[in-house]
């Protein structure tokens, strides 16, 4: 496991909210809407054991839920003041790590198509897209990776 990665605590729902909208808010004129992960329910996210941070302040944020056949990555948050430090690659390798912990053979994800960043870095960490489907307002791509 990556040894500055840990398992969020109460105390840190504030810094987890900081960091998620900080990394959302600029997508939301692109998109149309406002980001999930922005409007998620981060204490009871904490409470439930699904968030990790790094960083002392937290600068990087990861919503993980586990499934019977993967491991959901449903939110990846890195502050903007953070980014080019290698936050969102540790972040990612501790994903890889966390799901091989659990036994699970696959890592799963999406990303609204208007992320267009998105598209280019999650295939450079051997993600494969596997479909692209519309969700509401949400128009998304989803990601897969086998380990």
């Amino acid at each position: 496991m990556t040894p500055d990665i840990r398992l969020a605590g109460a105390a840190d729902v504030p810094a987890v909210q900081a960091v998620t909208y900080a990394a959302y808010h600029p997508y939301i004129e692109r998109i149309g809407v406002v980001p999930i992960p922005m409007e998620a329910d981060h204490a009871a996210e904490v409470a439930a054991g699904r968030v990790y941070v790094t960083g002392d302040p937290v600068v990087g944020v990861l919503v993980l839920v586990p499934y019977e056949d993967h491991l959901f990555l449903d939110s990846i948050a890195v502050h903007p003041e953070a980014a080019g430090q290698g936050v969102g690659r540790r972040l990612l390798t501790f994903v890889d790590d966390r799901a091989r912990s659990l036994g699970l053979p696959e890592v799963r994800l999406y990303t609204n198509a208007m992320m267009w960043e998105n598209q280019k870095i999650y295939p450079r960490y051997g993600y494969e897209m596997v479909e692209r489907r519309v969700d509401g307002p949400y128009d998304r791509y989803h990601y897969r990776k086998r380990l």
